[in-house]
Parts: structure tokens; C-alpha cells; sequence
């Protein structure tokens, strides 16, 4: 049995203490300990340790170590079981201490996938242009159940898919001016669904376009791509053969007729092809 002889306060960590034992007539310094651990446990002067005691203390203050470093990792942001478990793997603590805090996390609410879910939903909805999908794809690498994920893209109304579809078809359709504006949607519609919307509100939000097109962009759009194709054809092919394949390319290109006919009338006609 030995007997604390006196406990100071570490200079560098306010909230540890040292603990010291009596060694026959001298004073040892013996272990240090948390502060949660030193209340918990009552620890003072002239208290009495079995060994056994004393192993035990030593194995809660290294829990309430590692505890401390899960709190700082939180500290930054919310986290999902999943990453405070690998940030605890990767920290080195025992691994059954793991499953000690990660429990005393979880019961004081400060781990919570589903809430987790719910904040990260909102945030990138409302600060990046990714979809509901890749959203969901997002939150189940992290850790997150599918059906906590799917409970949460709920919260991503269609409404606001259909405003930020708009948007994002807005802002990029006048972008690419040397391409047929059918060729830039379906551009569009691709990079939309790698952001994560769906196929329905992606077909929604082209339907309710503008169907007026800017003709002085299609037009100057088939020119340009016209001219390289007559440079590219005109060294095989002449006549009738030059403007079928002319005419099928700039089609693919996704062009009208009405375009394409105007070109062949107006620009192969002129150089005589």
C-alpha cells in the first residue's frame, strides 16, 4: 500500500497533475494524471494506492488522453464514427480504448452520423454545385449508412436541384460559342450527372429553356466548324460527295438542318467545292 505524499500542478499542462508517493521517508514522484481523473477519483494528500488502484488509474488517464484528442479533433468539425475511429487508429490508441470513447462520444451526443448527415446535406447544398447523388456518395465513404444518407437527401428538395440545374445550364450554354447549342447540352447534361443530379430534373430543367436560340452565335458556331471540316474533306472528296459528308458531320455536331443547309448554300457554294 502506498500513500500520496503530494500533488502539484504541471507547469506546461495546467490540467495534469503529478502525483508523488511516499518511499519510506521520501517523496517519489509516481505518475501524472488528468484532471477529470484526479476528480473523479478524489485523489489527494495522504490518500492510500493498492497497486491494483494504481493500474487502474493509469489505464483511465489513458483514455482521458486519447478522449482529449478526439474533443481537438472535433473541435475543427463534426465527425462521423467512421472518421473518428481511423483518426484514433491513426493516433495510435489502444484499440480497446477506442471503443470506450467512442461510445462516451456517442452518449454525450457528440457523435451523431445521422445529425453528421443532416449539416452536411444543408452545406453543400448551399455552398457547391453538387447534386443530391454525389452528395449521397460523399457521406457513405464517410462512414454514413445509405439509409441514414437517403433520410438526409431529403432535405435537398427538388425545388432547389431544379433553381441550381437552371443555373448551372444558364451560365455554361453561352460559354462554349464554336459548338452547336444541342452539342453543349449534351455536354452539360454529362458533367451535371457527374455532379450528382438526376437524369428527370436534368430533362425538367432543359425543357423549361429558353427555345429561342441565339442565331448570330449558331450561325457563327456551324461556320467555324463547317470551315475546318471543308479543309478536312476538301482533299478527298468534291461535289456532291463533299457536301454529304459535310452535311452528316456538321449533323452528328449536333446542328439543324436549317444551319446546315444555309451553310452549304452560302459558304461551299461561294468556293466553288
Amino acid at each position: 500500500m502506498k500513500k500520496i505524499a503530494k500533488i502539484t500542478t504541471q507547469k506546461r499542462t495546467k490540467d495534469r497533475y503529478n502525483i508523488f508517493l511516499t518511499n519510506g521517508d521520501k517523496e517519489e514522484y509516481a505518475f501524472s494524471v488528468d484532471e477529470a481523473v484526479l476528480v473523479e477519483f478524489n485523489l489527494r494528500k495522504g490518500l492510500e494506492l493498492e497497486d491494483s488502484v494504481i493500474e487502474m488509474l493509469l489505464e483511465k488517464d489513458s483514455i482521458q488522453k486519447s478522449y482529449t484528442l478526439a474533443i481537438h479533433f472535433l473541435s475543427y468539425r463534426m465527425r462521423t464514427k467512421k472518421e473518428m475511429r481511423e483518426y484514433l487508429v491513426k493516433k495510435e490508441v489502444v484499440p480497446e480504448h477506442i471503443s470506450v470513447i467512442l461510445n462516451r462520444l456517442i452518449k454525450e451526443k457528440l457523435l451523431d452520423d445521422k445529425l453528421f448527415s443532416e449539416m452536411f446535406v444543408r452545406t453543400r447544398m448551399n455552398t457547391s454545385s453538387k447534386g443530391p447523388l454525389l452528395i449521397k456518395r460523399e457521406l457513405v465513404e464517410k462512414g454514413v449508412t445509405s439509409a441514414i444518407a437517403d433520410e438526409a437527401i431529403y432535405l435537398y428538395p427538388y425545388e432547389v436541384q431544379f433553381d441550381k440545374v437552371s443555373k448551372l445550364l444558364e451560365k455554361k450554354i453561352s460559354v462554349g460559342k464554336r459548338e452547336s447549342r444541342k452539342q453543349q447540352i449534351q455536354k452539360l447534361q454529362v458533367n451535371l450527372l457527374q455532379k450528382g443530379f438526376s437524369q428527370a430534373v436534368i430533362s425538367d430543367a432543359i425543357s423549361q429553356m429558353d427555345v429561342e436560340k441565339d442565331t448570330e452565335t449558331e450561325w457563327n458556331a456551324i461556320v467555324y466548324q463547317g470551315d475546318k471540316l471543308v479543309r478536312k474533306y476538301s482533299k478527298k472528296y468534291e461535289g456532291f460527295m463533299l457536301q454529304q459528308k459535310i452535311k452528316e458531320a456538321l449533323y452528328r455536331k449536333g446542328f439543324q438542318v436549317e444551319y446546315i443547309n444555309r451553310f452549304l448554300d452560302e459558304c461551299l457554294e461561294e468556293n466553288s467545292y
